[in-house]
């Protein structure tokens, strides 16, 4: 066996291995007893220790089952693109740090089990460093990562010194309430950062899209879940429920980063960095929902609290089977045709069928329409805002409906922003020498995404195999322990709640409906077969070409025109005259270029300060030996005086 497929078909046994361990310990730690591992001799002075709850189960059980797929994906796709040993030695270990984490049971476990996910996940996004653009991106990816880790430090430190030095996190309990203001800021930035959440998520367009297509499906199915985690963990179980202040806050952020997500999403051309701001959008989703609860637990509608929670563990789970499947289907298509541009993809219905109806289920599961895997949870949530039943709380009576009209909107644009990804990429006519010349992925490509199909599809139509896992999770946490969900069956019922629904009666519908109008089609063309075909009626034209088609671009410039105030576009027009007579055209170039103005307005102004005091600071390094013992004598003199 050659070595590059002998380092593939271990590096991918060993991942979807570990998947399988992490979804095994996963089921044990939700339905079973809380289990706990001390190592005192492997860490100095505080040693490891691992604790699996219910709470841990189920982030170890998403982690693995979104390893199992990328790991039959993954061998696949190193043979056709030829993966390096590093990359393919270090998915493993980024597998096994990630299911560690969920796993860690002390405050020092848990972050050296994030410490090394973040440098097992920055070295695969440089996988592909001779990229300049690869390269930039993992140095913002670097520099944000360590950023959000000192955040998450210094949280965790302030929660354990008011807890009288406390290490083990059932210990971190009897926090004061001014403390635990600043440990709930300081951790949502820290672990908001590693989510994607606006205004931390410029990294996440940047390094998902430039590392491997396996890496980018682990790295958005389930890294970002562990961002997550954290706010659940640490801010929601150990130091809550909280008060509504925090409700409000995960609320806003949340909101803030679906709509704004999404609308990134709707205008990119990007097909992996498409995908990567609609992770930020469900994100924002997931954030919402958790301030969701949060909020109406403090204002007395346990119920609803209750759902809401339901809805952001569901859509935790939805999110990392379609959106696994999203990137391993653009993997897919990167591999066959070099391509990332939708401008210049298309066509790919024929060559690549298989990946096409693949991608199709990702596409409708990410737009949050019926038969989607995300249609359920997003239904929740809106349930769990319409039926608050404290009308008299003028918070909620306020913060509900700018939530529904927040997620109705990023409903909206997720339909558009996956109709063009879909549409545009993979129907109509091929753009491009690669796309007319693709070929269809390997079978252990098509088994990987396949499997995720499969979750995508159960999720859709019988979200009820979901039900004791989100039960007995929902029923661990402070903001809904108050009111069990039961509701998750063949039929969705809202417990102490109107409202149901069933996405089983609704798929049979849709089947059926389907079956008749293709029986009726059938028929009419059995019938009218003794009548003559003819070319298609194009005004005298031509038979139709692609030039003639939408463009990613030119799809989602409406789009840009409305919300030209929040995308800031750079466009730019160039006319080129004859040079008989500038009164006639030889030409017109129209380039529009939409950036992140997010990372505009805030970043670069925050880099560019950073950069002239670096200046100035490397003006005092002289390189002299005795200036340098007078800056130690200084700054020894500093710290005894503050200490004093």
């Amino acid at each position: 066996m050659h070595r590059n497929a002998f380092s593939a078909l271990t590096a991918g046994v060993a991942t979807s291995t570990l998947g399988i361990l992490g979804v095994t310990a996963g089921v044990g730690g939700v339905f079973g007893p809380t289990r706990s591992l001390s190592i005192g001799w492997l860490l100095p002075l505080s040693g490891v220790y691992l604790h699996l709850d219910q709470v841990g189960g189920f982030f170890l059980v998403l982690t693995g089952a979104v390893a199992i797929p990328v790991g039959v994906y993954l061998v696949g796709y190193a043979r056709r693109e030829h993966l390096g040993s590093v990359p393919l030695t270090v998915v493993p270990l980024f597998v096994a740090a990630m299911l560690l984490v969920p796993s860690a049971g002390s405050v020092t476990t848990f972050l050296l089990t994030w410490e090394s996910m973040a440098i097992a996940s920055l070295v695969l996004v440089f996988a592909e460093h001779r990229r300049p653009v690869a390269r930039r991106a993992g140095v913002f990816y670097a520099v944000m990562t360590q950023l959000g880790f000192v955040a998450i430090l210094a949280g965790l430190m302030v929660a354990s010194a008011a807890a009288s030095g406390a290490d083990r996190f059932d210990q971190l309990g009897g926090v004061p309430e001014g403390t635990r203001a600043v440990v709930f800021v300081l951790t949502v930035v820290g672990f908001g950062s590693k989510a994607g959440l606006v205004p931390l998520h410029a990294w996440l367009p940047r390094a998902h899209p430039e590392a491997p297509s396996p890496v980018s499906a682990l790295m958005s199915a389930a890294m970002v879940n562990l961002g997550i985690y954290g706010i659940v963990r640490f801010d929601l179980q150990l130091l809550g429920p909280g008060p509504r202040w925090w409700g409000l806050t995960l609320m806003i952020v949340g909101g803030v980063t679906a709509v704004y997500g999404v609308l990134q999403a709707s205008v990119q051309s990007d097909l992996k960095r498409l995908l990567a701001f609609s992770t930020t959008e469900n994100m924002g989703l997931i954030t919402l929902a958790l301030g969701t609860a949060t909020l109406l637990a403090d204002a007395g509608a346990t119920s609803a609290a209750t759902v809401a929670m339901a809805a952001s563990m569901l859509h935790l789970i939805a999110h990392a089977a379609f959106k696994c499947l999203g990137f391993l289907g653009a993997g897919s298509v990167l591999a066959a045709t070099g391509l990332r541009d939708l401008d210049r993809l298309g066509g790919l219905a024929r060559p690549m069928p298989a990946t096409t109806v693949l991608f199709g289920l990702a596409a409708l599961g990410a737009s949050g329409l019926p038969l989607g895997a995300g249609f359920v949870s997003e239904w929740l949530l809106v349930q769990s805002l319409i039926h608050t039943g404290t009308q008299r709380d003028s918070v909620v009576a306020l913060a509900a409906p700018l939530a529904v009209g927040a997620v109705a909107l990023t409903a909206g644009l997720g339909v558009a922003a996956m109709v063009k990804a879909f549409g545009v990429g993979f129907l109509a006519r091929p753009r491009s020498r690669q796309a007319a010349d693709a070929r269809e992925a390997s079978a252990l490509m098509i088994t990987g995404m396949a499997v995720t199909a499969g979750a995508c599809v159960v999720l859709a139509v019988l979200p009820l195999v979901a039900g004791p896992l989100i039960r007995t999770v929902v029923g661990a946490l402070p903001a809904s322990r108050s009111s069990e969900f039961t509701g998750l069956g063949w039929t969705i019922r809202l417990p102490g709640l109107a409202g149901s629904i069933a996405p089983g009666a609704v798929a049979a519908a849709v089947v059926l409906a389907v079956a008749a109008v293709t029986t009726l089609i059938g028929w009419r063309a059995r019938r009218n077969s003794a009548r003559e075909a003819l070319p298609l009626w194009a005004c005298g034209a031509d038979q139709p070409s692609a030039r003639m088609q939408y463009t990613a671009t030119s799809f989602a410039e409406p789009l840009q025109r409305v919300f030209d105030d929040v995308l800031r576009p750079d466009s730019d027009i160039e006319i080129t005259h004859l040079a008989e007579s500038r009164y006639l055209v030889e030409k017109v170039a129209y380039r529009a270029r939409i950036t992140d103005a997010v990372e505009d307005r805030l970043y670069r102004p925050v880099v560019r300060a950073i950069r002239v005091a670096a200046l100035a600071v490397a003006r005092a390094h002289t390189g002299s030996v005795h200036l340098y013992l007078t800056y130690g004598a200084l700054g020894v003199l500093i710290v005894l005086v503050v200490s004093r």
